[in-house]
């Protein structure tokens, strides 16, 4: 997997599994595949649940407000993922970066590449930059990659909605 220098790849990757969780463990490999990871790993019994803690406790960090705060729960996740950076080519992709060790297990991996690519997404773009969606009752996660660093909403349906009922509110009003 790459990560851009935004780490926008992951953290896309972990809002995707968040937003809409895959049924089964076939799914969760699918997202992989179609956010561009290229590995596949061997099953494990429990990938599916163990993924969702991943997910889950990404989920700590997207809601956490304190920079410093969210800062502490992701250098403990990746503390216990990580490993020093390594050099590797595979399956064609080109010489590229692991932050991992090379443990063949979904759930490892995905928890190295998700909060280092946080990380990388939060210290190039801004510790502000991950949020929910503030169109109520949504409660998706905004990954926020735009220019301007302004993205409140997870979609044009949820920013249309909450700008009728400002709208409305303003007519009542």
């Amino acid at each position: 997997m790459h990560l851009n220098p935004y780490g926008e790849y992951a953290v896309l990757l972990a809002a995707s599994l968040a937003n809409d969780w895959p049924e089964d463990r076939a799914g969760i490999e699918a997202r992989t595949l179609e956010g561009g990871m290229t590995m596949v790993f061997p099953p494990a019994p429990n990938d599916h649940a163990q993924v969702r803690a991943v997910i889950d406790d990404w989920l700590r960090v997207v809601d956490e407000n304190d920079p410093a705060t969210r800062a502490e729960l992701l250098n403990a996740q990746m503390a216990s993922a990580g490993a020093y950076p390594r050099l590797t080519n595979h399956d064609g992709e080109g010489w590229h970066l692991h932050y991992r060790d090379d443990v063949q297990s979904l759930p490892y991996v995905l928890r190295a590449i998700i909060n280092v690519g946080t990380s990388l997404h939060l210290v190039t773009r801004g510790m502000d930059r991950l949020s929910r969606c503030e169109a109520s009752p949504c409660t998706n996660v905004v990954v926020d990659v735009t220019r301007n660093g302004r993205q409140r909403f997870c979609s044009v349906r949820c920013a249309n909605r909450a700008a009728v009922r400002r709208h409305r509110a303003r007519v009542i009003a």
